[in-house]
């Protein structure tokens, strides 16, 4: 009977899973800068669509169409650059520092309180967005330029010019809610829908088809609660370098609501779905195999 309890594959599961250790600050923010660089590359056109349809009223087809024909295949990572520097950045912090805040908070037991998984992540994602504030800045910039692809220097340049630093923080007061709305969804239904997948499923945490699964239901709730915030988000920062449409959060929004109607701010839903879906589960499963090959527990 002993020897049927300690053969038990559960039990032995469980066990292995407690000697893994847990990363350091450090160790999960540069594993999660190295996840989010990655996925980018796959996710970065699809992001240039949504944020021209949030500032045009083309659709997706059309927007696609007038891109390809105008501006080449190439003009579909225009700005990478500075998704790179976001990224490695705003991501960097969101995504890494995610487990160590939760574990640091309490929460991070399977069964401890969702909502404070849901803070974990507003707070990784607020200080990740105000690190990353100029690179969105600029990305945004740099995706909706439908000339001449501007050199990074020069648009930097331009910038500072005639707005100073302040130019490159434009937007960051919505830029952190969104942050905080879009990071405390994402992490905090991953990390629960895990438990349940693996309750359901009797898969392991660290199993790639439950950070899949999971990570897919996690873009759908991602994209729902943040859409509002990512269109006036992207309206403010793409304003001119040398000219001011908005002033502010609330004035941008409330001119929106006025001109457009209350469903306008979720325009471009179908692409923001189409890119945070596959950019949370590249993102979350690279960080899971980044963790399981440095001999890390999993989120």
């Amino acid at each position: 009977m002993a020897s049927q309890k300690q053969d038990d594959p559960k039990m032995v599961v469980a066990q292995s899973a407690e000697l893994l250790k847990k990363p350091t600050l450090l160790q999960s923010t540069i594993l999660g800068g190295t996840s989010a660089i990655f996925a980018v590359n796959f996710t970065h056109p699809i992001e240039l669509v949504k944020t021209r349809i949030q500032v045009s009223s083309s659709g997706l087809l059309e927007t696609c169409s007038m891109a390809l024909r105008n501006e080449g295949i190439l003009s579909f990572w225009k700005g990478i650059a500075f998704a790179y520097g976001r990224e490695g950045s705003y991501t960097a912090i969101r995504l890494g520092a995610y487990t160590p805040v939760r574990d640091a908070i309490g929460a991070g037991d399977p069964n401890a309180p969702w909502y404070l998984k849901f803070l974990a992540g507003a707070l990784t994602g607020g200080v990740g967005s105000v690190a990353g504030n100029p690179f969105d800045v600029l990305k945004t910039l740099a995706q909706t330029n439908k000339e001449k692809s501007l050199p990074l220097a020069t648009l930097v340049g331009q910038m500072y010019q005639n707005q100073g630093i302040a130019g490159f923080y434009r937007g960051v007061g919505v830029n952190v809610i969104r942050a905080c709305v879009l990071n405390a969804t994402k992490m905090g239904v991953y990390d629960i829908s895990k438990g349940y997948v693996v309750k359901t499923t009797g898969w392991e945490r660290k199993d790639p088809r439950t950070a899949f699964f999971s990570s897919f239901v996690a873009g759908f709730f991602m994209t729902t609660t943040v859409a509002p915030f990512d269109r006036i988000r992207t309206k403010i920062m793409n304003q001119p370098v040398d000219s001011k449409q908005y002033n502010g959060m609330v004035d941008c929004l409330t001119k929106t609501i006025r001109d457009e109607g209350v469903l306008s701010l979720w325009r471009g839903f179908v692409p923001i779905w189409a890119r945070f879906a596959p950019m949370a589960t590249i993102q979350l499963l690279t960080i899971e195999a980044l963790y399981g090959n440095f001999g890390f527990k999993s989120i």
